[in-house]
């Protein structure tokens, strides 16, 4: 279940906390998840500018990894299970949308808006991992089961010159 418990700003100065709250993105009063992943748009466009494709997954399976960490800490200080201002998940799960898309901003577009969709709707079995898988990794599980799905689309929608 979502909190609507108010992060206190000063957790920002804890460099943690500051990741797992998406660099402050993640304590917008409205819609912190898409704050979050708005906020994965210039780390993925500094991403895929600076490396090739082995550096691009090296980056995002560390940023996934750490992510599960991370969720955890700020989890367990805020007292709140995946509480929605947590968005390091949906930076991770912005990063798998992208792999291997070639760069425009229409396709940033578009992988922005088809994780936004699957990570709303949490189509199972995204919803069953919301649900039942607890601590940092529940927390993370599910965006990146949401950026698969989104990734697994976008290359559809560009392969066969959707957009």
């Amino acid at each position: 279940m979502k909190s609507n418990i108010k992060i206190p700003a000063q957790l920002l100065k804890n460099p943690l906390h500051f990741l797992s709250l998406g660099f402050g993105s993640g304590l917008s009063p409205k819609a912190p998840g898409t704050m979050g992943t708005l906020a994965a748009v210039p780390v993925y466009f500094l991403v895929q500018q600076y490396s090739d494709l082995n550096g691009y997954l090296f980056i995002t399976l560390l940023i996934s990894l750490l992510g599960v960490y991370l969720c955890g800490y700020t989890s367990r200080a805020l007292k709140v299970h995946d509480h929605p201002g947590i968005v390091i998940d949906e930076i991770a799960g912005f990063l798998i949308t992208m792999i291997a898309v070639p760069f425009s901003w229409l396709n940033v577009l578009a992988g922005f808006v088809l994780f936004r969709v699957f990570d709303i709707l949490k189509p199972w079995p995204i919803s069953w991992l919301d649900k039942n898988v607890h601590g940092g990794l529940g927390i993370m599980l599910d965006d990146v089961l949401a950026g698969l799905f989104s990734l697994l689309i976008l290359h559809i929608l560009v392969n066969y010159q959707v957009l």
